[in-house]
């Protein structure tokens, strides 16, 4: 049955349930055709089978992690997201992307390799909570609740890709924006910028900050040292301004059109260009 697919009925988790949106994501099957089942010889008859079956074997079109003779790190999720590039579906750094985004947690969190703090939500839970309440549910209602799941799914990798597509879209903009090699990264429109920066080599770049618009504002933004470290500043903003709004930021700084500067000392926001700009020469000046 040719855009179909096949999973296992029952129960349902994050891997079989993302494999399954890729899949649609990128037009391979049809949701009117999703079949759940343990009857293999009515899996059999769907074009992609993911997380039952005991195969794992790409040119069929077969994606399952639990037989003993794989040993991989992948759950249906990533054999599905390895496949599609694999066809050309995907290039590298859509594919890495993808991977560092979301595809390796599920793939983590399936194969019990994800130790979860308390507190933390992870998509794969998010996901398990589409999963009825009641255990004995009947086999309609779990069905409804997969698709109910798929659609949740689907819209946020539909995101998640528009997105990407948006963040390296604006790559020319970094490159120009870091070509002067000075100690800020000037940007005369809002963009995503911080993980473009360190891609484009940016952790070796003298930048400690980035000056940008801020919806009707404009902001200085501190750099942080590295990707890692996101959390963490190459410098941050003057002592005395932290905290401080409005008159009171204006005062401690002696520049006119200051908003607030934020307790963390890694950002703030400031009326207009020309504002932001002199905070950025008087915190340069010291450097």
């Amino acid at each position: 049955m040719k855009r179909s697919f096949g999973t296992h009925s029952g129960t349902f988790h994050a891997d079989e349930v993302t494999a399954c949106s890729l899949l649609l994501l990128f037009d391979l099957i049809d949701k009117d055709k999703i079949v759940r089942s343990r009857d293999l010889k009515v899996l059999d008859k769907c074009e992609y089978v993911c997380d039952v079956g005991s195969m794992y074997d790409p040119d069929k079109k077969r994606f399952d992690h639990h037989q003993v003779e794989y040993t991989g790190a992948l759950s249906s999720a990533g054999m599905v997201w390895k496949y599609l590039k694999e066809q050309g579906r995907v290039d590298q750094k859509t594919y890495d992307f993808f991977n560092r985004s979301l595809i390796w947690g599920v793939d983590a969190h399936d194969n019990g390799k994800m130790d979860v703090e308390p507190g933390v939500c992870t998509f794969s839970n998010v996901i398990s909570n589409f999963v009825p309440i009641v255990h004995d549910a009947k086999d309609d209602v779990i069905n409804e609740a997969f698709l109910e799941a798929i659609d949740f799914t689907y819209g946020h990798l539909q995101r998640l890709l528009k997105r990407y597509q948006y963040i390296e879209g604006c790559r020319g903009d970094i490159v120009e924006a870091m070509s002067p090699n000075k100690k800020f990264l000037l940007l005369e429109r809002s963009m995503p910028w911080l993980d473009l920066f360190f891609d484009l080599g940016g952790e070796k770049h003298p930048a400690l900050f980035v000056v940008m618009p801020s919806g009707k504002h404009w902001k200085l933004r501190c750099i942080p040292p590295n990707e890692k470290e996101k959390m963490k500043v190459r410098l941050p903003l003057p002592e005395k301004w932290a905290g401080l709004m409005d008159k009171e930021l204006e005062v401690a700084s002696k520049i006119p059109g200051g908003v607030f500067c934020h307790k963390g000392r890694f950002i703030s926001v400031w009326e207009t260009k020309e504002a932001a700009l002199k905070a950025l020469s008087f915190v340069l000046e010291g450097v």
